[in-house]
């Protein structure tokens, strides 16, 4: 039996058994609600009011404090003597790439597609508010961290969702913490195996061989594809084994790498076209308030661009507290702010950057409106508009997006491991071994069903996770105070001496 049979045998042998199971509970998470003329996923709402209550809340701290995050990620406010692995700008870049991804490139072409030039305009504005809700939540993450005798740091909504409940509401809040957090510890790690890991590798692989001769290039075969797995695989199992401090090293240098490249890939389309430019910024605004052709007009517009947004940066899910908690501060905000550019990053500038591109060289993929076509297609055919081996400088970017995916998720599924199964040095090889392995059935296996299954479990993470940071909001407003009365002394001229002593006066 050759290897593409057997392949194709588990294919539908997993499918025809997950299958029930992923659109009963895809159906639950993704409910959706009719509201003016479309489709509202209350998932999505959930996710935009979390943001728009944080914002409020928190007096506009995305607006208030964007200049104080940029100066802690650049190391202004680093503090002597601080627990953790990594420095903010470390941190800041292995949770980066965790959310830059395929949806950047593809999800927002299907958006613009969809919602017209105006879902840009909504994208913005959903990252803006998701830059609240990451704040909340990473400043939650270091606050209850967990640093251990070697070390090395754990963190996430397996920690800070037992802990603060618990601090907060005694014992009812510690049994109802304990449970929440072996529920988020599962759904991490069951997103972490098929979306952060086999869905990159198998898309990524994809995009590869159809850039290199399709089925019938040099990748096509089966060989092919087991070539890349193991490829893939042995690059993610030696930056795995050095944990935290060698994937946050690996994605220091990648994330800024492949940021630059897509941008500057961008830019070289939008300078091409730059005559096109006012005109493109023109229907984006006026497709946010007067779009025509959308589906539900305004509201459509606006469903798609939240969503692809919220999708998107991942704010409120509880997956990037697990990188950010490794930060080395004392003063849990600090990193707090620093996760606020976070969306920033991905959403505001990544995804308009698609967006605007898209629009501007307006390729005959887009113009079709086609809702079916694939969304790299519509992104690849708007670089080729300025030359033809464009779509080559796309896959490197993608190539290199899904790669620190990969590693930033294989670390996340590592510590949702180890808190269900113990940090034994056998535990976490075994972990690291059946990550490995996924990341070879990536190449060779779709497994769609269980795709689809993991997103719903991610998205149901962020039900339970929001709920425990409007209860743990008070604890962050404390944690934030401490950290700006910090800053006002260190700016007054405190001493070394002085700075640690104020700090270790108002770290809880």
């Amino acid at each position: 039996m050759s290897l593409d049979s057997i392949t194709t045998s588990v294919d539908e042998a997993v499918s025809g058994f997950f299958e029930p199971i992923a659109t009963w509970l895809g159906e639950v998470v993704f409910y959706t609600v009719p509201v003016g003329g479309t489709d509202l996923p209350l998932i999505v709402a959930w996710l935009v009011v979390a943001g728009l209550v944080f914002t409020t809340w928190f007096g506009f701290i995305q607006l208030k404090h964007f200049k104080l995050a940029v100066q802690t990620v650049r190391g202004k406010y680093d503090e002597k003597g601080s627990a953790g692995e990594v420095n903010h700008f470390q941190a800041l870049t292995a949770a980066v790439s965790g959310t830059v991804g395929l949806g950047n490139i593809a999800g927002v072409a299907v958006a613009v597609t969809i919602g017209g030039p105006g879902a840009t305009f909504w994208m913005i504005v959903c990252g803006l508010l998701g830059m609240a809700t990451k704040f909340v939540e990473v400043t939650l993450g270091v606050k209850y961290r967990e640093v251990h005798e070697d070390g090395t740091v754990s963190g996430g909504p397996m920690h800070y969702l037992p802990k603060g409940l618990t601090e907060r509401f005694g014992s009812n809040g510690a049994k109802l913490g304990k449970l929440l957090a072996i529920l988020a510890s599962v759904m991490i790690l069951f997103f972490g195996l098929f979306g952060g890991n086999l869905f990159q590798v198998n898309q990524s692989y994809t995009l590869l061989v159809s850039v290199a001769g399709g089925e019938d290039g040099a990748l096509g075969s089966s060989a092919g594809a087991l070539f890349f797995g193991i490829l893939v695989a042995a690059l993610v199992g030696i930056v795995l084994l050095g944990g935290i401090r060698s994937i946050a090293s690996v994605t220091s240098r990648l994330v800024p790498a492949m940021a630059i490249i897509y941008i500057t890939a961008c830019l070289v389309v939008i300078v091409v076209h730059v005559t096109e430019l006012p005109s493109a910024i023109s229907a984006i605004i006026e497709g946010a308030f007067n779009p025509e052709g959308v589906a539900g007009g305004i509201i459509g517009a606006l469903i798609v661009g939240f969503k692809r947004a919220a999708f998107s940066n991942e704010a409120g899910l509880g997956s990037a507290p697990i990188a950010h908690a490794a930060v080395k501060t004392k003063h849990p905000a600090s990193e707090g702010l620093v996760a606020l550019l976070e969306p920033f990053i991905d959403t505001v500038i990544i995804c308009t950057m698609t967006a605007l591109t898209i629009i501007i060289a307006n390729p005959a993929s887009y113009r079709g409106g086609e809702e079916g076509i694939g969304g790299v297609t519509i992104t690849s055919d708007a670089f080729e508009t300025v030359l033809p081996w464009f779509p080559y400088v796309l896959t490197v970017a993608v190539l290199l997006f899904a790669i620190s995916t990969v590693l930033t998720w294989g670390y996340y599924g590592l510590k949702a491991w180890t808190y269900l199964f113990g940090r034994s040095k056998a535990s976490e090889v075994t972990y690291k071994s059946l990550y490995t392995l996924f990341a070879v059935a990536g190449s060779l296996l779709t497994l769609q069903t269980l795709i689809d299954l993991a997103d719903a479990v991610l998205f149901m993470l962020a039900v339970i996770n929001i709920i425990g940071l409007y209860l743990l909001a008070p604890v962050v407003k404390r944690e934030l105070n401490s950290f700006l009365e910090f800053v006002r002394a260190r700016n007054a001229g405190a001493g070394d001496d002085e700075e640690d002593q104020e700090s270790a006066k108002t770290t809880v």
